[in-house]
């Protein structure tokens, strides 16, 4: 177990090389998740390894075949959406992807007694209606999270994005983990994030921003400029803005941390 752990942490310790070259652009078949119809482009391409696009009803995910997760999540959120996702109750069908090759995907018995949570990279309480609800329920959109950050780190920044939404009308918002440094774990044959990002990107103020932080309990909540976290990441994420748009920083709200419960 433990050399099938870093071998896993290598492998993908080695995709992380700091020699970037130029981003690899390729169509998506679901442009309209992405602003202005552009996804996001992968700057080193040993990320790009095993990669497959997924297109789904309100969401899109770039799949990657070494970490069995996304390495990207996006969505074009809207007022109306939430207003169809609002009240909908929650219908936990984790699954495995079907489209997916079995020996690139995640089961559920990577998650069993593994201690991390399923994370949803686009969340549940996004989902307008049954079928986009079941959708986003695919491992594809999952990363291992630890539970305490995803309960009172993730759930307040997602709240977060669902009022900007209401306010401004639209955002277009990406979704994702990091792989960070060579100490990486594996939850049976998925690799843990060292960390989760956010962007948000408003099209009426033409600004966006991030939210980064570690996966862990009690994890520091950063907000950095969009052109920091392509720096950090290896992908454009929004290739159609210029780069002094994506060193501008769209206002973020200040997220507070929900205290974990105590019991006497």
């Amino acid at each position: 177990m433990f050399q099938r752990l870093m071998a896993g942490a290598a492998l993908f310790a080695a995709l992380l090389a700091p020699a970037l070259n130029p981003a690899l652009a390729a169509g998506t078949g679901c442009p309209d998740h992405y602003a202005d119809g552009r996804a996001p482009e992968i700057r080193n391409p040993k990320l790009a390894t095993a990669t497959r696009e997924l297109c789904y009803g309100v969401f899109g995910v770039m799949h990657s075949g070494v970490t069995r997760t996304p390495l990207w999540s996006a969505e074009n959120l809207d007022a109306t959406q939430l207003a169809s996702a609002q009240g909908l109750k929650r219908d936990n069908a984790f699954h495995a992807e079907p489209r997916l090759p079995r020996s690139q995907r995640a089961e559920l018995d990577d998650y069993a007694r593994s201690g991390f949570d399923r994370g949803h990279m686009t969340p549940n309480g996004d989902m307008p209606d049954r079928h986009t609800q079941r959708e986003s329920f695919t491992l594809a959109n999952m990363v291992p999270q630890d539970g305490d950050h995803n309960r009172h780190i993730w759930a307040p920044i997602e709240s977060a994005v669902r009022s900007m939404a209401r306010k401004e009308g639209q955002l277009y918002v990406i979704t994702g983990p990091a792989f960070l440094g060579t100490n990486l774990r594996k939850v049976g044959n998925v690799l843990v994030p060292t960390h989760l990002y956010k962007v948000v990107y408003s099209p009426r103020q033409k600004l966006a921003a991030a939210w980064f932080t570690e996966n862990r309990a009690r994890a520091d909540i950063q907000v950095i400029p969009v052109a920091e976290l392509e720096r950090i990441v290896g992908i454009t994420f929004l290739p159609s803005l210029t780069q002094q748009q994506k060193e501008r920083m769209l206002r973020l709200p200040t997220i507070r941390q929900k205290k974990p419960r105590r019991f006497s």
